[in-house]
């Protein structure tokens, strides 16, 4: 089965969680970038970030390689405000039509939130009944542990079935 494991990272940890699954299920990987960085670092970062997660934004993607080819797709993103980021909610909606009727799966990287909200909202955004697999890590980047490996290997055995 052809996967792709479509991310968008600030910070790092989504990138970093990404790359392993591709890694472990043989999928591709591709990053979703803004047109317009936004701030990174201090308060300017978590008020423009909850602002416009909050607000449903959808900012203009740089050129990404996505051919609706896959047959499962799993999505990554940081938790902000409760919900899946903006970046992401661009690539749904510019990608709704090659998402229908894939297998889906998606993981969260946040700083201690819950994300079970971030999942029903991510399963509405792209009109799943379900999501195959998801996971939720906590700055796997800045705090690995043996935890975060055993995380990523029962994602990757549930979705194990299914890879190429």
């Amino acid at each position: 089965m052809k996967t792709a494991v479509v991310y968008y990272s600030m910070s790092g940890n989504t990138e970093q969680i990404a790359k392993k699954l591709a890694e472990k299920l043989g999928a591709d990987v591709i990053r979703i970038e803004p047109v317009k960085e936004n701030p990174s670092k201090g308060f300017k970062k978590f008020l423009w970030g909850g602002k416009s997660a909050v607000m449903g934004d959808t900012p203009a993607l740089q050129p990404y390689r996505f051919d609706g080819s896959y047959d499962r797709i799993i999505l990554g993103t940081p938790l902000w405000a409760g919900t899946f980021t903006p970046p992401i909610r661009s690539f749904i909606k510019e990608n709704q039509a090659k998402l229908s009727g894939k297998k889906l799966a998606a993981f969260v990287c946040c700083a201690g939130g819950n994300a079970d909200k971030a999942f029903v909202k991510l399963k509405e955004a792209v009109k799943a009944d379900k999501l195959d697999a998801q996971m939720t890590l906590t700055d796997p980047k800045n705090q690995p542990s043996s935890e975060v490996d055993e995380k990523i290997k029962a994602f990757c055995d549930k979705l194990g079935s299914f890879s190429k």
